[in-house]
C-alpha cells in the first residue's frame, strides 16, 4: 500500500505490517483513503478527528446548498380580498425565503360552474408577485382544483444565496467565540381554506334531492 504520513508526506509504499507499526508508535491509526489506487492509499491519522471533520464537511456542504421547496397556499371561490391579499403577502415572504409557490383553487359543489372567479384570482396573486417570481405554470385545471405555479426570479435566488454564505459566517464565527446564534425567521403558517365549516353549504349537484 501507499503511505501517506500524518503531516501529509509520503511515505512510499510499504507493507501492511509496516505501515500499521508506524502508526501504532504515533499512537495514531492507519485508515485506508483510496482503496481504488494501485496500490491503494492509506494515511496515518487520528481516526476519530478524521471522523469528526468529514462530518464536519458534510454538514457545511449541506448547509451551503440551495434547496428549493414547493409551497402551496390554498384558495377557495369564495375567498375574499382581505383574506387573498394576506396569502399575497405570505407567497411573497416564501418567494424571499427562495422557495417556489404553487396556488391552488379548489371548487366545491356547483362552484367548478364558474372557473372564471378562479382565474380572476390566480391573476390577481401573480401580480401581486410578478416582482419577485417568474411565472412557471400557468393556470390550468387538475380535477376539482385549478393551479398556477411561480418561481423566484434569480436575482432573488442569488440573494437568498449570498444569505446563506453570510449566515454560514456568522454561524462559524459565532462557534468560535462561543456564543449562541440568534433564531432564524420563521415563514408564516396560512390557514387552510378547506376546513371552512360552511364550505360544503351550497352542498354538491349529486347529493341534491329529486
Amino acid at each position: 500500500m501507499r503511505v501517506i504520513a500524518a503531516d501529509g508526506s509520503m511515505l512510499g509504499v510499504l507493507g501492511t505490517q509496516e505501515a500499521m507499526k508506524l502508526a501504532q508508535e504515533q499512537g495514531l491509526d492507519l485508515v485506508e483513503v483510496n482503496p481504488k489506487a494501485d496500490p491503494p492509499v492509506c494515511k496515518i491519522l487520528d481516526f476519530g478527528k478524521y471522523k469528526y471533520e468529514e462530518k464536519k464537511k458534510a454538514g457545511e456542504a449541506k448547509r451551503k446548498q440551495t434547496v428549493v421547496e414547493i409551497k402551496e397556499i390554498k384558495l377557495r371561490p369564495k375567498t375574499d380580498e382581505h383574506d387573498i391579499a394576506f396569502k399575497v403577502k405570505a407567497a411573497r415572504r416564501f418567494l424571499e425565503a427562495g422557495h417556489k409557490v404553487k396556488f391552488t383553487v379548489r371548487f366545491r359543489g356547483r362552484e367548478i360552474t364558474h372557473p372564471e372567479k378562479a382565474h380572476e384570482q390566480l391573476d390577481f396573486v401573480i401580480q401581486g408577485t410578478e416582482d419577485l417570481a417568474n411565472l412557471e405554470a400557468r393556470a390550468a385545471m387538475e380535477a376539482r382544483t385549478m393551479t398556477a405555479l411561480v418561481a423566484p426570479k434569480p436575482a432573488i435566488m442569488q440573494k437568498v444565496a449570498q444569505a446563506k454564505v453570510a449566515a454560514e459566517k456568522a454561524r462559524q464565527q459565532a462557534e468560535k467565540e462561543g456564543r449562541p446564534m440568534p433564531p432564524s425567521a420563521s415563514l408564516p403558517d396560512l390557514p387552510d381554506d378547506d376546513d371552512d365549516d360552511d364550505d360544503d353549504e351550497e352542498g354538491d349537484e349529486s347529493a341534491q334531492p329529486g
